[in-house]
């Protein structure tokens, strides 16, 4: 609840910090000089308006990763226990089963077979999980992009591979390296439409395109957002940012 209320209080920070005007000052009277300082000086002020504006969307971004990646911890925490419930059903139902049936030869699947399964399970969870750990526990980015295209490589098609290439895009976005965010955005939106990380995905492709001057392209994604995700998140975002580029 507190980061909720911290997001909400730095959307608003970032808000005023976008919608208060530059000083202005007179520059008609004086001297050429003195006309040409004035406007120096009212150029200064907004460039380091727009410096704090870019600083309090940084802060609020990792915010809303960090954010992002508690909730995803707790969605496995979740998952992990759900699972674990099935499991126990499952073996307590088993061990019924073969308490009242009659001792007939029965085809089972041999137990070297469930437990390679299992490992394989827990290899790829853990393996995900000490990705994320590696952003939100240790805070080692850069260590956290080599661990994520690992994970990725290794399990293309896992359930968590969607919010791997989202995260892998986050950092390599973050670090400026545009071309393989790119990448890994297209990925979850080209091979998982059905992610919730879609939409952000898309986002994040039009604040791409923007930084690398294709400002049609970017207007192309955020357009994109608003038709496909109305009333989301993302969708709030695509349409500042439209409105950014139209201003």
């Amino acid at each position: 609840m507190k980061r909720a209320v911290l997001i909400t209080a730095m959307f608003f920070g970032a808000g005023t910090a976008v919608a208060a005007p530059a000083p202005v000052e007179d520059i008609a009277g004086g001297s050429g000089d003195d006309r040409l300082a004035r406007l120096e000086r009212i150029v200064k002020s907004r460039q380091q308006s727009e410096l704090e504006m870019q600083r309090r969307l940084d802060t609020l971004q990792q915010e809303v990763l960090d954010l992002r990646g508690l909730t995803e911890q707790q969605n496995y925490q979740i998952e992990q226990m759900q699972q674990r419930q099935r499991q126990l059903y499952e073996e307590l139902a088993n061990v019924t089963s073969k308490a009242s049936a009659p001792a007939t030869p029965a085809a089972t699947t041999p137990p070297a077979v469930t437990a390679n399964a299992a490992a394989s399970s827990l290899s790829e969870t853990a393996s995900y999980e000490g990705a994320v750990n590696l952003v939100l526990k240790e805070r080692k980015y850069d260590d956290a992009i080599p661990a994520f295209r690992a994970f990725i490589k290794q399990y293309p098609d896992s359930v968590y591979a969607a919010n791997a290439n989202y995260w892998l895009g986050q950092l390599l976005f973050n670090k400026s390296e545009f071309a393989e965010a790119k990448q890994a955005f297209n990925t979850v939106v080209t091979r998982f439409s059905d992610s919730n990380k879609r939409g952000d995905s898309l986002v994040k492709l039009g604040m791409i395109a923007e930084k690398t001057g294709d400002k049609a392209g970017a207007t192309q994604y955020y357009e994109q957002v608003v038709k496909d995700y109305a009333n989301s998140a993302a969708a709030r975002i695509a349409q500042q940012q439209l409105a950014a580029i139209k201003a």
